[in-house]
């Protein structure tokens, strides 16, 4: 439960992370998320969601916070897991931030232009007073307030800087565009790029007295500056033109932060992992294969380079057949795990056999 956190856990689960990242803890990450834990308390309020943007603009940020407080505390955290909150409203948020409409879906989040501007008449410019950023700015200061660094507050979705322009010149367009216009993709590209910082810092502002560390949904603490960067756009598009309009960008991303991972969403993706790795300040990878796709254990040649370039390796369970075996699978083909964190989430019921993982890997 997120009332078991003392001072004391906490400043276990940061001193491990840092050791981690410093690669000197000599084992795995693993972070276990057992549910319904603790039933007894009353349900709260309001339906749970996994978007923000889910619930109107007249429902008050705190009986979101509310819903979280009960969600935690049905939760039992493990190894080195902690309570972690993520004040999400989709992938790629600052598009909504800059102006695009936000469209909630059944059970995801995307948003669209309701403009058709030429992309030499297109500029973003930052909005203090746009309704989704005075959202998510309410319900992040919501959540440090309520809590005061008993749990960590993630930062928002924002997306990747190309993706975020595909909104506004949808993907087909934005395609011609790198052959048609391709000084106009790199400005507005860097256009978002500086926007994307102002924003990474004014949330990080908003919880930096009380915040544990950083973390994205991805849920990897950082006492340092952390993301998980991505470009889900450049599934389209060949090595030569991710070097020319995406590598760049995405470097100056990471060399600001000090644990940069990156989000390889999809098998077309795999055509940059060279180049991925060859970005020394991305410190990680998160691969995923994509619905459909064999689950992580037959991507041992992906793993494998990952590693050989002496970069840390990402997985959550729901990217596993077997989620208690992984690791072991993991061990005997790379011959090592101990650059890996582990995302584990599973039901109480499975308590006895998660704990026998656990001391297996040293973590208790």
């Amino acid at each position: 439960m997120a009332e078991d956190f003392d001072q004391a856990r906490w400043a276990k689960i940061k001193e491990d992370a840092r050791q981690w990242w410093a690669d000197d803890l000599g084992r795995p990450l693993i972070q276990v998320r057992l549910k319904n834990a603790h039933t007894t308390r009353c349900k709260p309020a309001l339906p749970g969601h996994e978007f923000a943007s889910f619930y109107p603009a007249a429902v008050p940020v705190e009986q979101i916070v509310d819903g979280w407080d009960h969600d935690l505390n049905h939760t039992m955290f493990l190894g080195d897991a902690f309570p972690h909150v993520c004040p999400n409203f989709g992938p790629g948020v600052i598009a909504a931030f800059l102006g695009a409409t936000l469209v909630n879906g059944e059970d995801t989040v995307w948003f669209h232009s309701d403009k058709d501007t030429g992309i030499s008449d297109l500029s973003f410019a930052f909005d203090a007073e746009n309704p989704w950023y005075r959202r998510c700015c309410d319900l992040v200061t919501a959540a440090t307030d309520r809590w005061q660094g008993r749990v960590q507050c993630a930062l928002t979705d924002l997306g990747g800087n190309l993706d975020i322009l595909s909104v506004f010149r949808p993907a087909e367009t934005l395609i011609y565009d790198l052959y048609d216009n391709p000084a106009d993709v790199k400005r507005l590209t860097w256009q978002a790029h500086e926007l994307w910082w102002r924003y990474f810092e004014a949330f990080s502002a908003l919880t930096k007295d009380v915040n544990p560390g950083y973390s994205t949904w991805a849920a990897i603490l950082s006492e340092e500056a952390h993301y998980m960067l991505q470009c889900d756009f450049c599934y389209m598009m060949g090595p030569d033109m991710f070097d020319e309009f995406v590598k760049p960008e995405l470097k100056a991303s990471a060399d600001k932060l000090v644990n940069a991972v990156y989000h390889m969403d999809g098998q077309g993706q795999l055509v940059h992992l060279d180049s991925l790795l060859d970005i020394e300040s991305i410190k990680g990878i998160q691969w995923v294969p994509g619905a459909g796709a064999l689950d992580v254990t037959h991507w041992y040649e992906v793993y494998r380079k990952i590693t050989a370039a002496g970069k840390k390796i990402h997985i959550a369970s729901n990217m596993c057949e077997h989620p208690l075996d992984i690791l072991d699978v993991l061990l005997e083909q790379l011959g090592r795990v101990d650059h890996i964190v582990y995302h584990l989430d599973a039901d109480v019921s499975q308590l006895t056999e998660v704990q026998g993982l656990l001391r297996k890997y040293g973590v208790m």
